[in-house]
């Protein structure tokens, strides 16, 4: 009895599988959007060249760590802007494609669909941005 029950179930839970609707989850490459997105760009440029001004100043030891400490906190803040930039874009095309999950590129061995160059359109990221 017990195993017909197991069997059963395994069977129950099986065919729900099968009938599971392929193509409902995406993916979006942040490498390929971070290296032609501008504005990702242009804030890595300006956060590169002020850490690089504090270090060459001659500013006080603690005088530098405090002006560090805030670019970092613009770093953060930054971080996060471009963050919701890409979620909304990814959450735009997802609704609008009818995925279910979207997930990044990076962590997924394989499948999914990469919605990527939907989300740069959404961002308007329009042609490879030249190297820095």
């Amino acid at each position: 009895m017990k195993r017909t029950l197991t069997l059963c179930l395994a069977a129950l839970l099986l065919s729900g599988c099968a009938h599971a609707t392929t193509g409902q989850i995406a993916t979006v490459d942040i490498s390929r959007l971070t290296a032609n997105w501008p504005k990702f760009l242009n804030y890595q440029n300006q956060l590169a060249s002020d850490t690089d001004a504090i270090q060459r100043s001659k500013a006080s030891a603690r005088d530098k760590a405090r002006q560090l400490d805030a670019v970092r906190q613009r770093f953060i803040n930054m971080q996060n802007e471009v963050t919701r930039d890409v979620q909304a874009a990814a959450e735009q095309v997802a609704n609008e494609q009818h995925y279910k999950l979207v997930v990044t590129r990076e962590f997924v061995g394989y499948g999914g669909t990469d919605i990527t160059a939907d989300v740069e359109k959404v961002l308007k990221i329009t042609e490879k941005s030249p190297a820095p």
